[in-house]
């Protein structure tokens, strides 16, 4: 078996430098330029060409950030539809104590990708589709400054979802011989290390790509961001979430690189016999050294972007300028620094020297400073404000009120006395899963509201994205407050099965937590089911928007770069003679004037 692990992770890498060797052999890749010639205004370059082929040579050989974007976007969504079916599929199986759907193993495999394919597969690339596409028409750019880098940072990302799910495919055709791993998104060693499987080789094979590509893009949206703005963009005027996009690509410069050495030398142990994680040598305490300490400021690389959505699109739907603008900035800045300094309380339990646990819970601490910041200038953005209760809005209002409640728990969880009770429960998953999916996944679900009409061109439903918003929000909150609830009542987390204990409480307490746990996972689905409906089926025949302010924002001064270009774009384009209806934006009203 560890000779057939040493071939495939050989093989493998006789194929990544194959393709390395390819790349660098093509010397005169096509180059487009966006639909009327550049980012925001017109004005061919000299490597463009007027037009773009049709079909599937436009997709695979496309350098236009906004083309590339919507790639990235695709990608994202085929992710989350993955995810969430896996998630789907653990909330029934614990709907009783038993275990309703898998065994043990094929738990412990899609528990494992799940949490790959959330963090790796869909949230890294869902912030890169919104940054490829509308940072260069944000800041005035023509295109990213690198576009050839930018295309190879997108095809990375394919064949490593392949090599991250691929012990589920190759299961049925090596008769068990290749498996999906099972270590858990942690990878903690020595479980990691001595799983003699090689769909664990895979996943790391897979992971490594996925952090080549991610740095590849933040060197990529640096230089954008620094060389390529407009001459009427400075620092002072730069919008919100370009900042975002520039410290959260800073955060992937210095902790991607780490997670990429920690795989390779995780590689090593698995297949050519090094100790770097060997028991006896504090193996175990360095792995998670160095995994949390990229995987805490990850937390901030996911979570410092879907800020910046909101503190764009809030005003917007206010009629006010973002409050205390210069203070978001700061406390982003902020936010990048101090993420360096807290990667350790994830470890309170592991019998760390007491000094060190105090200093971590003080950073800990301290980082939630700049979040309340940025909550505050949301909600007093907000306050007296013409509020229109759009469905990009709606999405907004949600994040802030799901970023409240997984701000307070994690708070708790900094707190060395607390997290020594409440570490490895349902509570952690609860807090996290607020965070990622009651904040992360709404930005992007307001983000993709907002900005629907300028990368289709048409109007979504918006009854049927209030009702997305609705679903989402009572399913979130039932979800994950009852895994608060379970962690409360001491519920482990990554069980496949648990017990109850009558002689403990009169009431079952733990399963009727799982069950409501679970109901609110089923409406989630039904949520995320009417919008895959709304988004598929409006891009298709949806109305088109021939207004190059469909959100009536200039009448409060809130109209951007983007909806410039868009405006340029719809008005030098060639019309086919045909009338069309005028398209409603969602929620034109503001609140005090709505029935």
């Amino acid at each position: 078996m560890a000779g057939e692990q040493l071939l495939l992770t050989a093989l493998m890498g006789i194929l990544l430098l194959g393709v390395v060797v390819l790349l660098t052999r093509i010397e005169d890749w096509r180059s487009y330029t966006p639909l009327a010639g550049g980012g925001v205004y017109g004005g061919e370059t000299g490597v463009a060409h007027e037009e773009k082929p049709s079909g599937l040579i436009r997709w695979f050989t496309t350098v236009d950030h906004k083309d590339i974007g919507m790639l990235y976007g695709l990608y994202a969504i085929i992710a989350f539809v993955v995810g969430g079916l896996m998630a789907v599929g653990i909330r029934f199986q614990l709907i009783t104590p038993e275990g309703a759907l898998f065994g043990s193993n094929f738990y412990n495999a899609i528990l494992t990708s799940h949490g790959i394919t959330m963090l790796f597969l869909f949230g890294t690339p869902i912030i890169a589709a919104f940054a490829n596409y509308f940072v260069p028409l944000l800041i005035g750019a023509d295109d990213m400054a690198f576009p050839r880098i930018n295309a190879i940072a997108f095809w990375l990302l394919p064949p490593g979802a392949l090599l991250i799910w691929g012990g589920f495919f190759l299961e049925p055709l090596t008769g068990g011989a290749v498996e999906a791993a099972q270590t858990s998104w942690t990878l903690y060693t020595p479980l990691s290390v001595e799983q003699v499987n090689p769909g664990v080789d895979l996943m790391l094979l897979g992971l490594h790509l996925t952090g080549v590509s991610a740095t590849m893009g933040a060197i990529n949206f640096i230089a954008t961001i620094f060389t390529e703005r407009g001459d009427d963009v400075n620092w002072a005027n730069l919008d919100i979430f370009s900042w975002t996009i520039l410290t959260q690509s800073g955060l992937i410069l210095f902790a991607f690189p780490l997670l990429g050495s920690a795989l390779v030398m995780l590689l090593m142990d698995r297949n050519l016999g090094t100790l770097f994680f060997a028991t006896d040598g504090g193996g175990a305490m360095l792995w998670q050294h160095l995994f949390w300490f990229f995987g805490h400021p990850e937390v901030y690389i996911l979570v410092l972007p879907p800020m910046g959505l909101v503190s764009l699109i809030i005003p917007k739907f206010s009629g006010r300028k973002l409050f205390g603008f210069k203070f978001v900035v700061y406390s982003t800045l902020a936010i990048g620094v101090l993420s360096f300094g807290v990667w350790a309380h994830h470890m309170f339990s592991t019998g760390m020297d007491p000094r060190l646990q105090a200093s971590f819970m003080a950073v800990s601490l301290a980082i939630a400073v700049p979040s309340a910041v940025k909550t505050f200038n949301w909600i007093t953005t907000m306050w007296n404000g013409r509020l229109r209760l759009t469905t990009p809005m709606l999405f907004c209002i949600g994040f802030v009120s799901n970023f409240i409640i997984g701000g307070i728990t994690g708070v708790f969880l900094a707190t060395v006395p607390v997290d020594l009770i409440l570490h490895d429960t349902y509570y952690v998953v609860g807090h996290f899963h607020y965070i990622v999916m009651g904040a992360i996944g709404f930005a992007v679900f307001a983000g993709l509201y907002y900005w629907f009409p300028i990368f289709t061109g048409k109007m979504y439903q918006k009854k049927l994205g209030k009702a997305h918003f609705w679903l989402s929000m009572i399913g979130t909150n039932l979800t994950f407050f009852a895994m608060l609830a379970l962690g409360y009542l001491g519920m482990p987390r990554r069980y496949a099965t648990y017990e109850f204990d009558a002689a403990i409480a009169s009431l079952d307490l733990v399963t009727l937590m799982h069950q409501v746990a679970s109901v609110g996972a089923f409406i989630l689905l039904i949520g995320q089911l009417i919008f895959v409906w709304n988004f598929v089926q409006s891009w298709l025949e949806g109305p088109e928007v021939d207004d190059g302010d469909p959100w009536d924002l200039e009448e409060t001064g809130q109209l951007t770069k983007e909806f410039d270009w868009y405006d340029q774009k719809i008005t030098t384009a060639i019309t086919d003679g045909g009338e069309e209806d005028d398209v409603v934006a969602d929620g034109g009203e503001p609140v005090e004037d709505a029935e």
